[in-house]
């Protein structure tokens, strides 16, 4: 399943707010997310961690602002802006979702067995919501597992790598729809690159109105961004 994350020809790229509209409100909160339809995108891009219960958290750091590790603190003793899932997804409606797993070796809350990824699958498959997610991780087992639980749900190898050639057939070897690059690295080689393997491409992070503007002409599906409205008045004027 690609769509809707592949864009046909000559369709606009989809526009992502990098964990809800943050340059708006505060990242990663129920106010981004709700933020990021007002300003016109087609989706967000959000966070998980777990949670010392298990569940999963959004936040894009291990650590709280106190420098307390998230799974480690008691779910009641949790700020109140840091929301579980179920309070994101809610916030989004019916916007497009690119849940990123946070779950790399040397983080502190690292779990090698990813009980997260089942618990993000197990959301997916309560909502029904396969046909307007992707999971992305940059832990390449722990996407991979998420694809191996459940196939119909979209995913992509996220990647800060330079060799996207390389990365493109490594998330093809893994059964994804997507790749997920970092900006610097990407040029129109590497999107046709990637288009050529079957992929997707949903690049971040993008503020800048230019880039948006030659990222679309060079033809990527999406473009995650912190200002979702400048991306969209961007490729309005393009």
């Amino acid at each position: 399943m690609t769509r809707p994350w592949r864009r046909d020809a000559g369709e606009r790229p989809l526009i992502l707010a990098h964990r809800g509209a943050s340059r708006a409100e505060p990242e990663n909160t129920v106010a981004a997310f709700r933020a990021a339809a007002r300003l016109g995108a087609d989706g967000v891009e959000l966070d998980v961690r777990r949670r010392a219960d298990g569940q999963a958290a959004v936040l894009h750091d291990a650590a709280l602002a106190d420098g307390r590790v998230l799974v480690e603190v008691p779910a009641a003793e949790l700020p109140g802006h840091v929301p579980d899932l179920d309070e994101a997804l809610e916030a989004c409606g019916d916007l497009l979702v690119n849940v990123e797993i946070k779950n790399w070796p040397t983080d502190p809350d690292f779990d090698p067995d990813a009980a997260l990824a089942r618990t993000v699958v197990a959301a997916a498959a309560r909502r029904r919501a396969h046909h307007r997610w992707i999971v992305s991780c940059f832990h390449r087992a722990t996407v991979r597992l998420v694809h191996d639980l459940d196939v119909r749900l979209p995913t992509a190898l996220l990647t800060a790598a330079p060799d996207l050639v390389r990365a493109s057939e490594v998330a093809l070897a893994d059964g994804h729809v997507a790749l997920h690059p970092w900006d610097p690295h990407v040029d129109a080689g590497a999107v046709r690159a990637a288009h050529d393997a079957g992929l997707a491409v949903n690049v971040w992070t993008v503020d800048d109105p230019d880039r948006v503007r030659r990222l679309a002409a060079w033809g990527v599906d999406g473009i995650v961004t912190n200002v979702p409205d400048v991306a969209v008045a961007a490729l309005s004027r393009g």
